[in-house]
């Protein structure tokens, strides 16, 4: 796993990080990644299926069905 070294770190910032991690139950170094892990994520995430749905509609699809046919024996051929 990659490391990263803070140089330079005012007294007062690793205070505050030391004071945040004791209010949150665990140690400096774990909350200093999780602030880094909710600044980098992304505030909102789509799922492929769903963009694609939303692609769908948008172009006049209108809802996505599937359809299961119970009655088809073979798979479709493409020759």
């Amino acid at each position: 796993m990659p490391s990263v070294t803070i140089r330079q770190l005012s007294a007062e910032t690793h205070r505050a990080l030391k004071l945040r991690a004791a209010h949150h139950g665990r140690s400096t170094e774990a909350e200093i990644r999780a602030i880094l892990d909710t600044a980098v994520k992304p505030e909102t995430s789509v799922r492929l299926g769903s963009l694609l749905a939303e692609i769908g509609q948008a172009s006049g699809g209108g809802e996505l069905d599937i359809i299961r046919d119970k009655a088809i024996s073979e798979p479709m051929r493409f020759e």
